[in-house]
């Protein structure tokens, strides 16, 4: 479909009509961004002077790459900067006394004349900027990811060393390794000054890579102009305050906000009067977990012209108030979940927009035998997405699971950091621990965000044990905080959330189509797209035409090198995913996938959609909990032969001629095939996720043995069957994994007579990652699940 551009503002209505432009699901193909690097991210996106000013990275290029800034104007014609010098930019500031943007290392005034500060004086990757301490009239503060600090005169942009990057020592043969002298961690992320102080946060640790999500990494810092100090040692991304990235207005006083995350859950830092409070929040997701930081890239609170400003972390679109301090804490609210990676975005005219992460010819850490040796893309790209603010609100149904304690040994009565208590209409605390003796835990709530914090009620966990609590939507507040009565060794308090999932199911699955479609971004500057079939091979380019292509040789090779290998394992009880380790991990059934379908492919840098039996779901990277922590997406039960990501957009390829609720057609100039092509977050519409199976079917099972692992987490109504075909009654337990990790708790124990099957329907809200069972007798059992 053709769509006109949008319009800034009411006034621009007078002008005249501005150019067709292609887009779909708010994504203009003619927007996408390259380099020649192994990943092409959006640092910053920025409107100043009248236009929307773009910069691009690499994955780590302290001394330039072939990134670009661009400008781009109210028609959306785009313009690559002759100024651009490249590297690795996320930073960006407005600095009002001089009436410029400093975005990258480039400099931009009122006028659109660019200047750029060359990597030779100012040396490594940009993340952010501050208003300086003493002269904010005539100078700023640069940080880069690797601890180099920089005072900038605004004006000559003179550059003055304040400490020396971690690149250039290793340059210098100076240090091992690019992590600096300063603070623990490294991959720095947010900088922001204020009440005295510069803040400044990393996310990461040198070799995180290969190190589980629970290892300690990253830090939040401060500087007040001669010394630092850790004010945390946990994961951090953005830091900044009511001004945004025109600097606190009132510096001395105004609240400074850090967002950042552990294995727990999300953590938001506010520092107000000088004294920094903590509080934590759901994840959505954990495809941004990992010690190494790199899954995580830019999670930002902006101002998007709404009452509350805009917070991206873990997956969620947050309402984030603009007051937010420590007695007026409460309105922190979720507004949809997503799947795309999100660096930056603003409010630019009447729409929104958002520079992604989107397509990276290296998968770094993210490789698994799932998805075979498919080549990677031919070039790295990304694109910005266009949306209205309130489409903010029609993603996935949020959902929300995270703790205040994970395993971990508790001082009686030491109440837990806050915990976010509002915003879901489902609320479930679980509690475990592995002390000897019962132990009592006090609930309290802050009703109002004041700080005032009033009893809820108190649960008594037995020895060693588990209990659950649902709380009612009578009760309320801000936040919730637990206080241990006694002394506890291994402490548990996980919290699982979720919103209403009102999506209609999907349609009966239609008849497949052909087999044997292929997808590939293709290399070269064509920035173009491959469609393979099994007699002819298609190029869709950026005006979206898709027109035969006469290359037998490219042919034959997208034919050998990218079918998917047959990884999935599937048996009469639900289809089987074996990981790296060799671990077998059981997921629903639905409609049967065709033959030579594609079963996991990125589609954004470091994400995977997994794809199984008509079922789209978010797989993370291994190092961020791969499989373990897996979540639907949606339940389509469409024959999709093939998926790839294509200058910011999905693409799917395989389907029939039908109606679909979001995205485009794109049918082939001799009309044999169609692609559909949408946002990838057009998929939450497709269908609710749904499905039926279960650890055994009629399956031989010895006595205290646990089945393998079914996926519990992500599903709205679960109703549980137990049966078996032995003599007498046969006990069967049913055994939950709270937190993806391996936190195994006894959920309940059925008395199962035989010829005589036992139904049981989960609670509302019920959630937990994972669920196995346990005959406590040999015995021919069945114990399946209908999600609906």
């Amino acid at each position: 479909m053709l769509r006109r551009s949008f319009l800034l503002s009411p006034s621009l209505a007078l002008l005249a009509q501005t150019p067709v432009r292609r887009q779909i699901s708010g994504v203009y193909p003619h927007l996408a961004m390259f380099n020649s690097q192994h990943e092409c991210g959006t640092g910053a996106v920025v409107p100043w002077a009248g236009r929307l000013w773009v910069v691009t990275y690499s994955p780590h290029q302290p001394n330039g790459s072939d990134d670009r800034l661009y400008e781009i104007d109210e028609e959306l014609n785009q313009t690559i900067r002759p100024e651009s010098i490249g590297g690795t930019p996320a930073n960006r500031m407005i600095h009002r006394e001089s009436k410029q943007l400093f975005i990258g290392p480039y400099a931009i005034d009122s006028q659109r004349r660019v200047r750029a500060i060359p990597f030779s004086a100012m040396y490594g990757r940009p993340t952010g900027n501050a208003r300086h301490l003493t002269d904010p009239a005539n100078k700023i503060y640069f940080a880069s990811m690797e601890e180099g600090f920089y005072e900038v005169d605004a004006r000559t942009l003179a550059v003055r060393q304040l400490y020396e990057d971690g690149n250039a020592m290793v340059v210098r043969k100076a240090a091992k390794d690019i992590a600096g002298p300063l603070l623990p961690g490294y991959h720095g992320k947010g900088f922001y000054s204020g009440q005295g102080r510069v803040v400044y946060s990393n996310n990461g640790e040198i070799g995180g890579g290969n190190l589980p999500p629970d290892t300690p990494s990253g830090c939040l810092a401060e500087w007040d102009g001669k010394d630092w100090r850790v004010v945390r040692r946990n994961q951090f991304t953005d830091v900044t305050g009511p001004g945004g990235i025109d600097g606190n207005p009132n510096p001395a006083t105004d609240p400074i906000w850090a967002i950042g995350w552990d294995h727990r859950s999300v953590i938001l830092m506010l520092l107000d009067k000088g004294v920094w409070h903590s509080y934590r929040l759901p994840k959505a997701t954990h495809t941004y977990d990992g010690a190494h930081g790199w899954n995580t890239e830019w999670p930002r609170i902006r101002d998007i012209g709404e009452d509350e400003l805009l917070m991206t972390m873990h997956g969620m679109f947050w309402r984030f108030p603009k007051t937010f301090r420590a007695n007026r804490s409460a309105g922190i609210a979720p507004r949809s979940t997503y799947i795309r990676v999100v660096g930056d975005f603003a409010r630019w005219g009447n729409r929104l927009v958002l520079g992604c992460d989107d397509t990276a010819k290296n998968e770094f850490f993210n490789t698994r035998s799932v998805k075979g040796k498919i080549p990677g893309p031919g070039r790295s790209q990304s694109n910005l997405w266009f949306l209205y603010p309130a489409k903010l609100d029609t993603f996935g149904p949020p959902i929300g699971r995270g703790a205040v304690w994970v395993k971990d040994d508790l001082t009686a009565n030491q109440p837990s950091e806050p915990y976010l208590f509002s915003g879901f209409a489902h609320r479930l605390l679980h509690l475990t621990h592995q002390s000897a003796t019962p132990v009592t835990f006090r609930l309290e709530v802050d009703r109002a965000g004041s700080g005032a914090w009033t009893p809820l009620r108190q649960i008594t966990v037995p020895a060693r044990g588990y209990q659950y609590t649902s709380f009612l939507p009578t009760e309320t507040g801000a936040w919730i905080r637990l206080t241990p009565l006694h002394a506890c060794a291994g402490a548990t308090a996980f919290f699982q959330y979720a919103a209403v999932d009102s999506r209609p199911a999907a349609p009966p699955a239609p008849a497949p189509t052909a087999p044997g479609a292929l997808l590939w971004t293709r290399d070269g500057k064509t920035g173009t797209l491959l469609l393979s079939t099994p007699k002819a091979l298609y190029e869709v380019d950026a005006n979206l035409a898709a027109r035969p292509l006469a290359d037998a040789k490219l042919h034959a090779w997208m034919k050998e090198n990218l079918p998917t290998p047959a990884v999935l394992a599937e048996d009469a009880a639900s289809v089987i995913y074996v990981d790296e380790a060799g671990k077998r991990w059981r997921l629903p059934k639905g409609p049967a996938a065709p033959a030579g379908c594609r079963i996991a492919r990125e589609v954004s840098t470091e994400r995977d959609l997994f794809h199984s039996h008509g079922t789209f779901y978010e797989l993370p990277s291994n190092n961020a909990g791969g499989i373990a922590l897996v979540r639907p997406v949606c339940t389509h039960n469409l024959p999709i032969q093939d998926f790839c990501s294509w200058r910011g957009l999905t693409v799917l390829a395989g389907l029939p001629r039908m109606e679909l609720p979001a995205g485009e057609f794109v049918t082939t100039t001799d009309g044999e095939h169609r692609l559909w092509l949408g946002a990838s977050d057009d998929l939450w519409r497709f269908g609710k996720s749904k499905g039926e199976g279960g650890p055994w079917r009629d399956t031989p099972v010895q006595a205290n043995a646990p089945s393998e692992p079914y996926l519990l987490t992500g599903y709205d109504q679960k109703l549980l069957r137990l049966s078996h075909s032995g003599a007498g009654k046969v006990e069967i337990r049913i055994e939950v994994d709270l937190t993806g990790s391996g936190l195994w708790v006894p959920y309940q124990t059925f008395a199962v007579a035989p010829g005589q099957p036992v139904q049981h329907r989960f609670p509302p809200g019920y959630n937990a990652y994972w669920l196995r069972a346990v005959a406590l007798a040999d015995t021919v059992a069945t114990v399946t699940l209908t999600y609906s």
